[in-house]
């Protein structure tokens, strides 16, 4: 099995045992390009030059990678300095820890919420006694562990719920923070709302009852 991309505690309340979590996507279907000389037919390198050369269209030669470092533009074309060491200083130590701080219903977890999603397990047989015991009790409330955790320099909102009744797993899914979601009124708001005529809809109830099927994502 994958090396966990996380490992660390679950804790609530007084209760705290250990987890590891797996990234659960991978990339498959996406095809990969190369930008192409027609002519010679040649891969095209891009090369990273001052723009005041690249706007006068003057030879140049490329800029080293040495030389280059992050700004940030406080107004136009002006720019203040971020050494690579400041950065550093500004990602957020991972505590190792999902420190739960609430329980709410899996309904509540709206598709646009979830960013990405993990498989959880026990990091070891001596946690994995506590974590059943955890998961067994999200299946019967029909409820998600909410959390933060601190990883890739950042802090996120975590969700753990059971992987299904089906499944000994929990799943892990990060979430994203209310002000990265757009206000949905600004696109719903002029949607307009005309009388629905009951024959129409009774005819999309008829389409949607045939076409119901158990949602098999291999198909």
């Amino acid at each position: 099995m994958a090396r966990p991309y996380w490992s660390g505690n679950v804790q609530i309340s007084l209760v705290s045992f250990g987890v590891s979590l797996y990234v659960a996507t991978e990339s498959k279907s996406q095809i990969s390009f190369h930008q192409i000389s027609r002519r010679t037919g040649e891969r095209i390198r891009h090369q990273k030059v001052l723009e005041s050369a690249a706007e006068s269209k003057e030879a140049t030669t490329a800029v080293e990678n040495d030389e280059i470092v992050k700004g940030y533009e406080y107004s136009k074309g002006k720019y203040v300095i971020i050494e690579p060491s400041e950065l550093e200083n500004l990602r957020i130590p991972s505590k190792h820890t999902i420190a739960v701080s609430q329980f709410v219903d899996v309904a509540d977890l709206n598709p646009e919420y979830i960013e990405k999603p993990y498989f959880v397990t026990p990091e070891n047989d001596m946690s994995a006694e506590a974590f059943n015991v955890v998961r067994e009790a999200l299946v019967k409330t029909g409820k998600a562990a909410i959390g933060k955790v601190s990883f890739s320099g950042r802090e996120n909102i975590v969700a753990l719920v059971p992987a299904g009744a089906d499944s000994p797993g929990m799943m892990a899914f990060t979430l994203r923070y209310q002000n990265e979601l757009r206000n949905r009124a600004d696109y719903f708001r002029d949607i307009k709302q005309p009388a629905i005529d009951a024959d129409s809809l009774q005819l999309a109830e008829t389409l949607i009852a045939k076409m119901s099927t158990k949602l098999d994502i291999n198909k």
